[in-house]
């Protein structure tokens, strides 16, 4: 399996069917599919596991497991997503963690990852984050990645979510900043 990205914790790599069984628990979970029309059984989840590696084949990316580079064991998955958003065609950087693994800053950390993955390796000059108005952790890790909300869309059908958004030139002027803590403050 194809490894994507590392950070300070993690690993994020392409997903097989071998990690299915962790899927399959992750989104069996009511509380981890709190903000989801539903959770899913094994074989939706296997077919969610199939939609990643045909995404991955097709764009070169999906969401990815995210692994615990201490244990090795899977936290979640984390990745970036075509969204056709008001007939324009958006990066998405979406990201679940399961329920074991929350409040230890690892959808914050990999989505960060992500982000720059777009932007760096995938040239993007935009990047969303789709979040439903309710999920308020999930809008705290859209405003640590420097997105503000702009909008709201509907998503699968009747979900209302806030369209979260990072430019590229914004991106690069917090790059910028991040080495100089004085100018941090002018931004």
């Amino acid at each position: 399996m194809k490894q994507i990205l590392e950070t300070r914790r993690l690993i994020l790599r392409e997903m097989s069917l071998a990690d299915l069984d962790f899927v399959a628990a992750m989104l069996a979970d009511p509380e981890v599919m709190r903000f989801y029309p539903r959770c899913y059984s094994r074989e939706e989840s296997e077919t969610w596991v199939q939609r990643s590696l045909n995404r991955y084949a097709r764009h070169g990316h999906a969401l990815w497991l995210a692994l615990d580079k201490a244990s090795g064991q899977p936290v979640g998955q984390v990745g970036l997503l075509i969204q056709n958003i008001q007939g324009v065609e958006e990066r998405e950087v979406g990201y679940l963690i399961h329920r074991p693994f929350w409040r230890r800053g690892f959808a914050t950390e990999a989505a960060l990852a992500c982000r720059d993955y777009a932007f760096t390796v995938l040239g993007r000059e935009r990047v969303i984050a789709l979040v439903r108005p309710e999920n308020v952790p999930s809008q705290g890790v859209s405003r640590k990645l420097g997105m503000q909300p702009e909008s709201y869309t509907v998503q699968h059908s009747t979900f209302t979510h806030l369209v979260f958004s990072i430019l590229r030139t914004a991106w690069m002027r917090e790059q910028a900043c991040v080495g100089n803590p004085a100018q941090r403050t002018l931004t």
